[in-house]
């Protein structure tokens, strides 16, 4: 795995004006007409940020700098964010889908937590108050799962500032154990009746709750789901996602095709986190599975990452690669890249497990 200093963003560049991320590309070229989302803008804050906090310089902190404008730029009346501006620079809603929301407080808990200068973590708390009153009413589950990975990156980055959020983040977590109490069955141990994109980040924020909460139901529940999706994404030891095609109903087959780079991202990160918690090396093949797809360990043995420009192609179709290199694609290939960087330190001091109960062997087969 690569030095994080040596993580390109020759494509990342390509993709950004002096606006922001442009969403989508034409292979490898910026794809004008598709404008700029706030989720994207968002992931690429959060990257470009923690890159920065390891190697400052100054053309990181210029992408830094575009990306937070964007925000800035994305907030509404409605207390909340815009999540679609058209390459004319007209928004194109009224407010941001839920999802969007969590996706830029995540990013923005990464600039308060960060020792960014002053003024670029003022703005971002700023951004965070203006946003509180919206966040404790979210229902999008991914959503409420972003919210609480932003709250516990403060509360380890020891922020006392933002304490306004833990009340909002607690809260989001026990709706994500609700909504797992009313959707599991023996055979579906799961949040919904289907899993359908990014599927891993809401055990991912469960096992942060843990963190934060041992006592709480938190951790057999993010366990229990993780094993699950683990094991329903996992084919002769190949990452294999569920495809955006049809999803993933339950009782009914998983849909192959199209694999999205978001998937495996996602499942890196929280079988990270999964580790943090529970220390359990077979987490750390779970991570290298995901981490692999990108590489071409992945059901059609195709490499999806450019290593010279950081580009990464849209997704595994059953025909073959989707080469178009959009924005989400790229982010979640370089956010990957970057979590390879860490993995040194996870195996040079693991943290003690919270509980006795182990993971299902199964989960790492």
């Amino acid at each position: 795995m690569i030095d994080a200093a040596q993580i390109p963003l020759i494509h990342l560049d390509r993709m950004t004006d002096s606006t922001g991320l442009i969403q989508h590309a034409i292979y490898g070229i910026p794809r004008r007409e598709s404008g700029y989302t706030t989720d994207d803008n968002a992931r690429a804050l959060r990257f470009c940020t923690r890159l920065w906090s390891h190697h400052p310089d100054d053309r990181m902190l210029t992408r830094v700098s575009c990306y937070l404008s964007f925000l800035e730029h994305a907030r509404c009346r409605a207390k909340s964010f815009h999540n679609f501006l058209s390459y004319q620079r007209q928004w194109l809603d009224t407010a941001g889908t839920g999802d969007c929301q969590g996706q830029a407080v995540l990013a923005l808990a990464e600039v308060l937590g960060s020792r960014l200068p002053e003024g670029y973590r003022s703005v971002a708390w700023e951004l965070i108050k203006t946003v509180l009153p919206t966040l404790a009413e979210l229902r999008s589950l991914r959503a409420q799962a972003y919210v609480i990975m932003a709250w516990s990156h403060l509360w380890k980055a020891d922020i006392a500032q933002a304490r306004g959020l833990q009340a909002v983040a607690h809260r989001a977590a026990l709706r994500l154990t609700e909504a797992y109490e009313r959707s599991r069955r023996p055979d579906w141990p799961w949040f919904e009746s289907r899993m359908t994109y990014a599927n891993a980040v809401l055990p991912h924020s469960l096992f942060a709750a843990a963190e934060r909460w041992p006592d709480g139901p938190f951790l057999t529940v993010a366990e229990d789901t993780f094993d699950f999706l683990v094991r329903e994404t996992t084919t002769d030891g190949v990452f294999w996602p569920v495809g955006n095609a049809d999803w993933y109903a339950r009782g009914e087959t998983k849909s192959p095709y199209d694999q999205q780079p978001v998937e495996a991202s996602t499942m890196a990160e929280a079988a990270l986190a999964a580790f943090t918690v529970r220390a359990d090396g077979g987490h750390l093949v779970t991570f290298l599975r995901a981490h692999c797809w990108f590489g071409g360990r992945n059901s059609l043995g195709l490499p999806l990452a450019d290593p010279l420009t950081g580009g990464c192609c849209d997704g595994l179709q059953r025909s073959g690669l989707n080469r178009n290199q959009g924005a989400e694609s790229t982010l979640a290939s370089l956010w990957t890249q970057w979590l390879g960087t860490t993995t040194r330190q996870l195996d040079d001091g693991p943290t003690r497990p919270l509980s006795s109960h182990s993971p299902q062997e199964s989960s790492v087969a």
